[in-house]
């Protein structure tokens, strides 16, 4: 069940998960709605990313109101179990906020364009 108003191009869906790898590697993520309501309201997110197949949807629903209350860019991705892999996760998680891009910051910049756009 998906609450996304619109459909997230697959490329982008595939550059955020590679983003979130890598900087998870070279930066520094929040996993798990909790962890990323906590960053975002902090102000401490540069690109909050939200899985769109979470049950029930409303874990998350909040994400979006907050991150534009903060002016925190977010984007959606189809699959939570994907963003766990991408996260380092052996299981699924409902959203990741990027804290320090590492080396993937010309990417995160990148995708908080092209979330803008949508």
């Amino acid at each position: 069940m998906s609450y996304v108003e619109f459909e997230v191009p697959e490329s982008l869906a595939e550059s955020t998960y590679n983003s979130v790898e890598k900087a998870r590697d070279t930066g520094s993520i929040r996993k798990g709605a909790n962890e990323v309501t906590k960053a975002v309201e902090r102000g401490n997110a540069d690109l909050v990313v939200i899985a769109e197949d979470v049950d029930p949807p409303e874990i998350v629903m909040h994400l979006p109101a907050l991150c534009n209350e903060k002016g925190i860019p977010y984007t959606f991705v189809p699959e939570k179990e994907e963003l766990g892999l991408a996260a380092g996760l052996e299981v699924q998680t409902a959203a990741v906020a990027v804290e320090e891009p590492g080396s993937a910051d010309n990417d995160v910049k990148d995708i908080a364009s092209k979330t803008e756009e949508l």
